[in-house]
């Protein structure tokens, strides 16, 4: 659509969870509730929402590390086939700015490169360091980064053979302090108990996965007021591997599955508790992209209220990331569809049509 067209959206705009509309315009790939004078090129009808947030996904990493520009392109293309045109990255070894050109491309909100302990992480992941090095190698990549650090908080511990926290609190304070200091958030990867109160202790603002809340750090969490995604499409993977593992570390193998047993449980706990739960995929790593409509889906089945699993891959997390909805003014993002999501939520798994900056894309 050319600068000077215009687009009619019509049906019902869910602009936010109480405040829904009947129509919008799309005028020079802007936002307006004011009818234009021109005629429109073209209009759309059905349910509209604020273009999907898929706030952790990894662009430009795949099982074995980076990956070349042209992986990068498709995994940016298949989010924005699903509607997902908001992206946080946390955490990739690629440098991936040049989407950034590329008007048909989902924003991409970057968390610089993975900081983890010396061999415990994935290869060729992240930055391997030790606990002397954290608040330079952090106040680097807050630097690097969109306003985010992604830190791995637990892995697996050889010696144990279960998963244990990668980093003493007095790092991890003076890390935090140093990303606050540059303007950015931290995030940390964790799936077990054991790193949890310290993190929140030394100032993180998030968690990914957090399958490791209990009826102890889950207050300690809402007090401190540290959100969490949970990433429940890729926690379904933790019993195959658990089952891969479990003659090398049958102690990490166990766990693997008790954490899996009770994700729900986790997750609606948390809910219930006050604590911000946001909608991310994992994917880029061992899971493809395009998820985040099965990644609502699981927070609803895990117990959260629909429109709170909604929000939390549209008007929620737009404003956690400092990023527009359907606002006006703001740019063009959104997607459309034949039904009513808030009825079932399995709808966002069928866009019938997507508006990037103004323009339909396939």
């Amino acid at each position: 659509m050319a600068d000077s067209e215009v687009l009619h959206i019509r049906g019902r705009i869910l602009a936010g969870p109480a405040d829904v509309r009947d129509e919008l315009w799309v005028v020079g790939g802007r936002i307006t509730y004011d009818r234009p004078a021109a005629a429109p090129a073209g209009t759309v009808t059905g349910w509209a929402l604020p273009g999907l947030v898929d706030a952790h996904c990894h662009v430009g990493l795949d099982a074995h590390g980076a990956v070349d520009p042209e992986t990068a392109e498709r995994q940016a293309l298949t989010d924005r086939g699903i509607g997902a045109l908001l992206l946080r990255d946390a955490g990739s070894p690629s440098d991936t700015r040049w989407t950034d050109e590329r008007d048909d491309l989902p924003k991409i909100i970057r968390a610089g490169r993975h900081i983890a302990r010396t061999r415990r992480y994935i290869r060729n992941y992240a930055y391997e360091i030790e606990p002397g090095d954290l608040a330079a190698c952090v106040r680097r990549e807050a630097r690097r980064g969109d306003g985010w650090v992604k830190l791995v908080g637990d892995w697996i511990d050889r010696e144990t053979g279960d998963l244990s926290a990668c980093w003493p609190k007095d790092a991890l304070a003076e890390a935090m302090a140093a990303a606050h200091e540059e303007g950015a958030r931290v995030t940390a990867h964790c799936f077990a108990e054991e790193s949890l109160a310290d993190l929140v202790e030394a100032g993180i603002d998030c968690v990914e996965h957090a399958t490791g809340l209990t009826a102890g750090t889950i207050p300690l969490f809402a007090a401190h007021g540290v959100a969490i995604v949970p990433t429940l499409v890729n926690i379904a993977t933790f019993p195959r591997l658990a089952e891969g593992g479990r003659a090398k570390f049958p102690r990490w193998s166990e766990h693997m599955l008790r954490l899996h047993e009770r994700r729900y449980d986790t997750v609606r706990d948390a809910y219930d508790a006050g604590i911000a739960v946001y909608a991310g995929t994992d994917a880029g790593g061992g899971l493809p992209h395009g998820l985040i409509a099965a990644e609502v889906a699981e927070l609803v089945r895990a117990g959260l209220p629909v429109e709170a699993a909604l929000s939390a891959a549209t008007w929620g997390a737009r404003d956690w990331l400092g990023r527009a909805g359907l606002t006006e003014g703001a740019p063009a993002d959104l997607v459309v569809y034949d039904e009513d999501p808030r009825a079932d939520v399995r709808t966002l798994a069928a866009p019938r049509a997507i508006v990037l900056r103004g323009a339909r894309v396939a």
